[in-house]
């Protein structure tokens, strides 16, 4: 036992190292002259006792790199505290955001912030956070090749400001089977479509009946669940919201929102989309098929929203097709996620999670700017394409997996969908059954796909039981339901 974690940790310093060499020939002479030894603290927004995973994600080859440099990782609030009280006791939701404030402030404040949209744009209208542009213009760092979706979805936190770089993101796609296209004669998705456009193909490409029937569209790549979640990829990009900014009265009886429910609902019952109901194809032996629930690869949706990380799936897949009884090798391509008219540059769930920025009050911010352009820089991105689940932001170095030839610009094209209201995860914070309204939606919207309630009944019927919950929420934050 001993000896394998003993390996384990050869292996993992081995990794890092190897991830370091390439960039040690970019030292200057006057890096290597550097000698006095500094601390920079990075902060999270969680952590616990091992940080090993964020070290050899973001701070492990730096410190090989700049040896004189000590990385101390704080994290906003600590997850070793949360889970360890009374049974039946109900722990307050921490307030991140507060909780990082804390750390940014007072007699040792930390360096660098790792955080997402949210936190960043709400961090920026607190003047707590240093603009980069200046830096940036001054060490003449490139952004040229710097996916542009993804900087302008950074600009747009800042008013067209740079206030955080992040060297990876997620994205997703629309997924479509090549095959299934050429064989029913239908000219296949293209990029830039918009939602009409991709849900009529979808109405062409739904087939069949019972076990033989194959959906047009999922907003899934798995079966099972209801739409009434997956189908905020739809409106997303709308802005829409349930209630408003101070969780005070409820937004969904309108047009925009009946428009939503009508549209979506209908695919679920004319089954071009699924309704979260279908029985599951099971195995009769009770083996383990790695295709069951997966309705791309099993050839029971002809386009499906997928992440970049789906990938590695289908390759694997197809490269055991031999392997597996009934199952024919999937032809696929990517196209980007469809888009509104109302917004034709946002969607495709791009999700910038790793922002680094610089605290106004670093007391190391020389560093803490070494750090950022280090982990955004060409080499750092060379190595790290390799990745498997997320892209590096550096577009040169994003390339389709194992020589295939795809559509890999999809992921990338669209702009992210920017945050509607930064105060929710406080909202949430303060009220923490405030989820069971939203949640109440699902309700209404079943009765409309068991055709009991049209979308307008039920969205004002939501919308009076959800005031009446926000109500009892105002005068009692912890009401429960």
């Amino acid at each position: 036992m001993k000896n394998r974690l003993w390996g384990k940790r050869v292996l993992a310093v081995l990794a890092t190292a190897s991830l370091a060499l390439p960039l040690l020939a970019g030292c200057t002479a006057s890096e290597a002259k550097d000698t006095e030894q500094r601390v920079l603290r990075v902060a999270t927004l969680w952590g616990g006792q091992d940080d090993s995973y964020f070290r050899q994600q973001f701070t492990d080859a730096f410190e090989l790199t700049h040896p004189n440099i000590t990385v101390e990782v704080v994290p906003a609030v600590e997850q070793s505290s949360y889970g360890f009280g009374m049974q039946g006791e109900n722990q307050e939701i921490p307030d991140t955001v507060e909780s990082l404030k804390k750390i940014m402030t007072g007699d040792n404040p930390v360096d660098v912030i790792v955080a997402d949209t949210a936190t960043v744009k709400s961090l920026i209208q607190e003047n707590m956070l240093k603009q980069l542009d200046p830096l940036m213009q001054e060490d003449k760092f490139d952004t040229t090749d710097i996916v542009p979706s993804v900087l302008e979805g950074i600009k747009d936190l800042g008013d067209q400001s740079i206030y955080a770089l992040t060297p990876t993101f997620s994205s997703s796609a629309l997924f479509y089977n090549k095959g299934m296209f050429q064989k029913a004669g239908v000219e296949p998705p293209t990029d830039n479509m918009t939602w009409d456009d991709i849900l009529n193909l979808a109405t062409r490409m739904t087939k069949g009946e019972d076990k033989d029937h194959v959906f047009g569209f999922s907003f899934s790549t798995y079966q099972g669940g209801s739409p009434y979640y997956s189908m905020q990829q739809y409106y997303n990009s709308l802005q829409l919201k349930i209630f408003d900014d101070k969780a005070e009265k409820m937004t969904v009886d309108s047009p925009q929102w009946e428009k939503v429910w009508s549209t979506i609902s209908k695919l679920a019952i004319d089954k071009i989309i699924p309704k979260g109901d279908e029985p599951q194809d099971q195995d009769p032996n009770g083996r383990y098929n790695p295709l069951q629930g997966d309705l791309f690869l099993s050839s029971k949706a002809a386009m499906v929203i997928g992440d970049y990380s789906y990938i590695n799936q289908l390759i694997d897949a197809n490269k055991n097709a031999d392997k597996m009884e009934g199952f024919t090798k999937v032809e696929w391509d990517v196209v980007t996620p469809p888009v509104h008219p109302e917004a034709p540059e946002i969607g495709g769930n791009i999700y910038l999670s790793s922002l680094m920025s610089i605290n106004s009050s670093a007391q190391n911010p020389d560093d803490a700017w070494e750090l950022i352009k280090y982990m955004n820089s060409e080499d750092w991105a060379k190595i790290k394409a390799r990745s498997s689940y997320e892209m590096v932001s550096r577009k040169s170095f994003i390339k389709p997996k194992e020589g295939l030839d795809y559509n890999i610009q999809a992921f990338y094209t669209l702009k992210p969908v920017p945050p509607t209201n930064n105060n929710l995860d406080k909202l949430y914070q303060k009220m923490p059954n405030l989820w069971q309204v939203s949640d109440k939606g699902m309700e209404y919207f079943n009765q409309v796909l068991d055709n009991k309630k049209t979308p307008k009944e039920a969205l004002g019927e939501w919308a009076a039981k959800g005031n009446e919950m926000l109500e009892k929420l105002k005068k009692d934050p912890k009401a429960t339901f």
